[in-house]
């Protein structure tokens, strides 16, 4: 389930943000944060596989 959340963003990242929406890279702002925000946390959970498999 889907959960709404307040976010405070700089303003040209609000123009950039808005630029790849208009380019149809993604169907909403929502999307495109959600896309990221996941995107950050599959990365950084790697990294830690990572870390714990060389370390």
């Amino acid at each position: 389930m889907k959960q709404k959340i307040s976010i405070t963003i700089e303003e040209n990242t609000i123009v950039c943000l808005n630029e790849v929406v208009d380019e149809g890279r993604f169907r909403s702002k929502s999307h495109a944060i959600e896309f990221s925000i996941n995107k950050v946390l599959r990365d950084n959970q790697n990294s830690n596989q990572e870390l714990e498999q060389n370390g």
